[in-house]
């Protein structure tokens, strides 16, 4: 068996990173701008979020549109092909409070699972 063409690999090289589960996180709850990832996001740089972004665009998972607008306005939501892995983001949201919950990690907050 060819290991970079399994599962996992294929898994890794699509939505793999530092950053790009915790995009497709938020964008599971709503459609966001640019601006309101630096928001949940502050320690995201530009060039990191721009890249990211692109890569999910072009493995199809997220769908950019553009409002023709003045100032333009972009926004990011999930594509159908996107929206199949959200039970996989509810399933790692819920191994996360759970894990901090049984290693006593202070958190933040509860960051609620199960979004559609």
């Amino acid at each position: 068996m060819d290991s970079q063409n399994s599962g996992i690999n294929i898994f890794m090289n699509t939505v793999g990173g530092k950053w790009k589960c915790l995009i497709l996180f938020f964008l599971s709850q709503k459609s966001m701008r640019t601006k309101e990832f630096y928001e949940r996001i502050p320690a995201i740089t530009q060039k990191v979020l721009t890249d990211q972004l692109k890569q999910l665009e072009r493995d199809g998972i997220v769908r950019r549109e553009v409002f023709k607008e003045v100032p333009p306005k972009v926004e990011y939501s999930l594509t159908e092909l996107g929206r199949s892995f959200v039970p996989v983001l509810n399933t790692m949201c819920e191994w996360g409070n759970t894990y901090a919950v049984g290693r006593d990690i202070d958190r933040e907050e509860q960051i609620c699972c199960n979004h559609k």
